[in-house]
């Protein structure tokens, strides 16, 4: 078992809760495979076979979050996402989460193997507030003159704290590539190139000594983090009328996508630690209303920038940033590496076709 003691999935079993107090679990407990309801932990299987990495196995295939296999029979869903109305006084939401993010950081910042623990630090308010509380050091990586590197030496210098820049270089993107690609057993554009640099960030974060990397994943889908959710019901993107309703089904693609970012870490020589997916930080996020995730004036994350303030200084809380494949300019340097090996962009999605001859 990943994530969790045993007798923690069987409380949650027995009750069933969905959040019951863990940052996510997988394996297997008195016989039955289980995956939390947010997949944090990976999980695959082939026939009765199953392990936590999709190279020990010949056909791998995930295995569903929220599910439970018995040892005789197929796979069942036991969890569901609460889906709780919305604290309507924003004061009380904004403290109630921001008390989650607290208990969260502490037991971080507590467990076993916390001093061994380093922080992948963009300057952005996700990370900001994982770094607040946790005596490690900062690590951000990107080229020379990306959007990453200059946020997050403005954010380290607001918060007083020493960073490591790992300047990229073509050479490390184009060695990367196909390692990212075999570890997370993808070769499209998108995924590659969001792993990429946080691969590159783990190794060296590794290579200076350091097993976990304390990381900001799941807070633009926990709360409201992303343009398609904020234009809720207009963007085509989104199926859902509302803001809470996109943030929702925003919510249902993180297994897939943490898949690839534990696995993209893990073979970097890291393990990750994510406290804004602790249960207790998604429990008050899911309880939030729509306008605190998305305000008026179409501020994202709102609620998390407001809970935020208690952790670090208000140029940080507020810092508008963007996604690591472009603050890093890594999905840049992956357009560029395709061109010069010949696929045109005129090709058909052409970075993908480019990674896919790598790996080859």
């Amino acid at each position: 078992m990943r994530g969790a003691t045993a007798d923690s999935v069987r409380r949650a079993l027995d009750e069933p809760d969905p959040l019951p107090g863990t940052r996510g679990f997988a394996g297997a407990v008195d016989g039955r495979l289980v995956r939390d309801v947010l997949g944090r932990q990976p999980l695959f299987v082939d026939g009765g076979e199953w392990a936590f990495s999709p190279d020990e196995l010949a056909d791998p295939e995930p295995f569903p979050a929220g599910h439970v296999r018995p040892a005789d029979g197929d796979a069942e869903p036991v969890w569901e996402l609460p889906d709780p109305d919305p604290v309507t006084d924003e004061r009380v939401a904004v403290a109630e989460l921001r008390e989650a993010l607290a208990a969260a950081l502490d037991d971080a910042a507590a467990e076993d193997g916390a001093d061994a623990t380093a922080v992948a630090f963009s300057g952005g308010v996700d990370s900001a507030v994982v770094a607040s509380r946790l005596d490690a050091p900062l690590y951000v990586a990107g080229f020379p003159d990306s959007h990453d590197v200059e946020a997050a030496r403005d954010a380290a210098d607001a918060m007083g704290r020493d960073l490591h820049v790992v300047e990229l270089s073509a050479a490390d993107v184009e060695r990367a590539v196909p390692a990212v690609a075999r570890a997370t057993g993808r070769t499209n554009a998108m995924d590659v190139s969001i792993a990429l640099p946080l691969f590159l960030v783990a190794e060296r974060a590794a290579a200076d000594g350091y097993d976990r990397l304390a990381v900001g994943q799941g807070a633009d889908e926990l709360f409201g983090g992303y343009a398609k959710v904020a234009r809720a019901p207009e963007d085509p993107r989104v199926a859902a009328d509302t803001v809470r309703g996109a943030r929702r089904e925003l919510l249902g693609t993180l297994p897939d996508q943490l898949e690839r970012d534990v696995l993209a870490l893990r073979a970097a020589g890291v393990e990750p630690v994510a406290p804004m997916l602790d249960d207790r930080v998604v429990r008050a996020g899911l309880s939030l209303p729509g306008d605190a995730l998305v305000d008026d004036r179409g501020e994202r994350k709102r609620a998390l920038r407001l809970a935020a303030r208690e952790f670090v200084p208000d140029r940080v809380a507020f810092r508008e940033k963007k996604a690591v494949q472009y603050g890093s300019l890594v999905s840049r340097e992956l357009d560029r590496l395709a061109r010069q090996a010949g696929f045109k962009r005129r090709t058909d999605d052409h970075v993908s076709a480019y990674v896919a001859s790598r790996v080859e």
